[in-house]
């Protein structure tokens, strides 16, 4: 990874769990597995950003070693960082080579989003009859502050807040991991499709949300269930439209390692 990335590595560094390494022990080896937990986790946490953000784009090769000196570690947690974000489908891990940044084809995208259609229309139906007023409130909020940005970014970070937030009250663990996996494996995918089509054709996402939104108000499980099925299915078909008509160009594609 290019040297210029050091101090954003390194500003993710604590994440408010510094005071945790400082807590007496009564054992030093558990003292030091802790301290090795927290390395891995500050390592995962910041690695995850830079993938999600676009700054290490699908196919980057990432060395541990450069790693471990960047964070002023051993190669333990740093692997153990690895492993993590190889299971939450954000790297590839290729034994007795290195790691890359994870990268999925178009038609692995498209059957990832087939299957969002009926996890995620299930996990939204099974969250609204849990949802307090004040989740509601929230997931208002993010919609009306979507519909406010002009930055891709930014959308994309309060677009994935959106949802995912909405499957959480569901309390179903093992459906949201596999959820928040599919979102991590296509989010090169939603970034290029965003930045297509622009601030002017966002609307029929807006649109959707509010759809989406007044449901929950509703408290209207399975209205909720088929306005982000449909929502989901038309993104797909939109994905797979520009792909086909060479609008996703190259450059907007994972590249190659």
């Amino acid at each position: 990874m290019p040297a210029g990335r050091r101090s954003s590595l390194q500003s993710k560094s604590c994440y408010g769990r510094h005071n945790m390494s400082d807590m007496a022990q009564p054992n030093g080896m558990k003292s030091s597995s802790t301290d090795l937990t927290l390395a891995s986790q500050r390592v995962a946490e910041s690695l995850r950003e830079l993938i999600l953000s676009g700054e290490m784009p699908p196919g980057s090769r990432i060395r541990q070693e450069e790693l471990a000196e960047r964070f002023g570690l051993s190669r333990i947690p740093v692997r153990e960082a690895l492993r993590r974000l190889e299971s939450d489908g954000l790297v590839m891990l290729v034994p007795n080579s290195s790691a890359w940044v994870a990268k999925i084809d178009m038609a692995e995208c498209i059957e990832v989003y087939k299957i969002r259609e009926r996890l995620e229309s299930l996990a939204v139906s099974e969250a609204v009859p849990n949802m307090s007023d004040e989740h509601v409130t929230m997931l208002g909020d993010l919609v009306a502050r979507m519909e406010a940005s002009h930055d891709t970014e930014e959308f994309l970070r309060l677009d994935r807040e959106f949802h995912l937030a909405s499957y959480r009250p569901a309390e179903m663990q093992q459906l949201y991991a596999i959820v928040e996996r599919f979102w991590n494996t296509t989010q090169h995918y939603r970034r290029a499709f965003t930045r297509l089509v622009g601030k002017e054709g966002s609307w029929v996402t807006h649109t959707e949300h509010r759809l989406i939104l007044d449901a929950f108000r509703r408290r209207d499980a399975e209205g909720a269930g088929h306005v982000v099925f449909e929502h989901i299915r038309r993104t797909r078909f939109e994905l797979e439209r520009h792909y086909e008509a060479g609008s996703l160009v190259e450059r907007d594609r994972p590249s190659a390692r």
